[in-house]
C-alpha cells in the first residue's frame, strides 16, 4: 500500500493556485513528491488537481492499493460519496478521479488536519508561488 497526501489551494479564490503531492510508502518512506503551477484556479479544482497527480502517479506505477490523505474535507467526502459533486467545474474532474479509482483498485480517503499534511501544503506553496510569477507546469 502506498500512502498519497494531497493539498491544493489559490491565492484568492480564483487566484493564482497550485497542488503539491507527497507520496510515501505503507511504512513512510518517501517515493515521489509531485507539484505544479496551475494558473488561476479555485481552492476546490486545486485540490482536484492534486488528487487527480497522485492517483495517475499510482496508477502508472502499478500500485493497486492507495490511502488518500486529503484536508479537504469537500473533497474526501465527495470521493467517499458522502457529499454530491453539484459544482460544475469540479464534476469533471471528479469523474476522472473516479476513474482512476476504478483503474486502481483499492483505494480509501482519509480526511486529516492540516498539521497532519504539511509536506504535501509546502509543495502546494511552491506551486502556488510558480503560478503568482506565471510558472506553467512546474518550470518557470
Amino acid at each position: 500500500m502506498i500512502v498519497i497526501y494531497t493539498d491544493g489551494g489559490s491565492r484568492g479564490n480564483p487566484g493564482p493556485a497550485g497542488y503539491g503531492v507527497r507520496i510515501e510508502s505503507e511504512e513512510g518512506a518517501l517515493l515521489t513528491e509531485l507539484r505544479a503551477p496551475l494558473g488561476l484556479a479555485t481552492n476546490n479544482v486545486a485540490e482536484y488537481h492534486g488528487l487527480l497527480a497522485g492517483l495517475e502517479w499510482a496508477a502508472a506505477n502499478g500500485h493497486p492499493r492507495v490511502r488518500v490523505r486529503s484536508d479537504s474535507e469537500l473533497l474526501v467526502k465527495q470521493m467517499r460519496g458522502e457529499y454530491r459533486v453539484k459544482n460544475p467545474g469540479l464534476q469533471p474532474l471528479y469523474l476522472r478521479a473516479r476513474g482512476l479509482v476504478v483503474r486502481i483498485g483499492q483505494v480509501t480517503f482519509e480526511h486529516v488536519r492540516r498539521e497532519m499534511n504539511t509536506e504535501a501544503d509546502r509543495l502546494a506553496n511552491l506551486a502556488m508561488d510558480e503560478a503568482s510569477e506565471g510558472g506553467i507546469n512546474g518550470v518557470r
